[in-house]
């Protein structure tokens, strides 16, 4: 499901900087009530590559806003997350290698995510390739419907560009140049319904690193953080 650098999905197209970073869509909160606002720690991994090039991998300025429904119902909530997802390069490959970026969140209801990466906190796991993120259905919109014991993969990116033959496609990455590159998301929003028990979310930033002789996969997670 998680191919290397083929992600499948239709949905909304998000804007791309030309500076090797990735702004998403901004979505007002509006005028929901009781809003709890969650800092969170974020991480980072740094691994190095056959070749001596080091790959060092970040989420940083991480929050979200959690508030209930409009009607006060116990199985939906409203996210709003904001954060950045960051790649750096060093050493032999690192301004020949292209770097692609690709964040987003897993969503479980009555799920320990916490026990997603080996190291259970926002280090997460540094030589994860695509391919081992869980086994879960992908979802683009902002509406998540999962009963217990139910998790999803919530995608935040959408990039449209024609194919070779002039068709439709869809990257859920974002392919720079080395040696740095970074996506922003600033009040992404997505809401999860039909969960009545407690429900979690964990961001996550993969990155894939193509240096001349060798294709390298680093892998983040940040602290999980609960929805009520």
């Amino acid at each position: 499901m998680f191919g290397t650098g083929k992600y499948a999905g239709r949905g909304k197209v998000f804007g791309v900087a030309l500076t090797a970073a990735v702004v998403l869509g901004l979505a007002s909160p509006g005028a929901a009530q009781a809003d709890t606002f969650i800092p969170l720690p974020g991480g980072t991994v740094t691994r190095e590559l056959p070749d001596g090039t080091t790959v060092t991998v970040t989420i940083d300025t991480e929050s979200v806003k959690i508030s209930p429904s409009m009607g006060s119902t116990p199985v939906h909530r409203n996210v709003w997350a904001t954060g950045r997802g960051v790649v750096d390069l060093a050493g032999p490959s690192a301004a020949t290698s292209t770097v692609k970026i690709s964040p987003g969140y897993v969503v479980g209801c009555q799920v320990d995510i916490g026990a997603l990466s080996e190291s259970g906190g926002g280090t997460g796991t540094g030589d994860a390739n695509p391919q081992t993120l869980p086994a879960l259905s992908q979802t683009l919109g902002e509406g998540i419907t999962l009963g217990p014991g139910q998790a999803t993969v919530r995608l935040l990116l959408d990039l449209e560009k024609p194919d070779d033959y002039g068709m439709e496609s869809h990257k859920r990455y974002n392919k720079t140049p080395g040696p740095h590159a970074s996506v922003t998301w600033v009040d992404e929003t997505f809401s999860v319904d039909g969960c009545g028990g407690y429900a979690q979310a964990r961001s996550f930033v993969m990155a894939e690193v193509d240096t001349t002789n060798f294709i390298g996969n680093v892998m983040v997670w940040s602290a999980p953080f609960t929805m009520g």
